[in-house]
Order: C-alpha cells, then structure tokens, then sequence
C-alpha cells in the first residue's frame, strides 16, 4: 500500500498487512506521518514542556476531576 506523508508530502511503501494499513484503508478521516515527521514533532513539543511556557488542553473528562 502506498501512502503519503500529510507534512512532507513524502511517499512511502506500507505492508497490507498491517494495523496502521488497515486504519487508513478502511477510515479516511485517518491521516498517515511518517517516522521522520513524526520524530521532529515529538522533540519540538519536548522542547516547549521543558520550557514551561507550554499549556496543555485538558480534555472535558480531565475538566470534570477538578470542578
């Protein structure tokens, strides 16, 4: 299955057999990242927690716990 990065627009080879295939196959709402993309997200959000300037959005069962 051949599928392509939403970010970099870079086109890669997936086995059918696999879970992710199978997600993207059958839900087109779901969207493919490769590693390389997926890699850079992940250091720059751990880059702006260890600032501190970082604001995470609590989801509405997270809100409910603290009212």
């Amino acid at each position: 299955m051949r599928v392509k990065c939403v970010l970099c627009d870079k086109i890669e080879k997936l086995s059918p057999d696999l879970p992710l295939a199978k997600k993207l196959r059958n839900r087109p709402i779901h969207t493919y990242m490769c590693e390389e993309c997926r890699e850079r997200i992940a250091e720059k959000t751990e880059a702006r927690l260890n600032t501190g300037h970082f604001r995470k959005h609590h989801t509405e069962e997270e809100t409910d716990e603290y009212i």
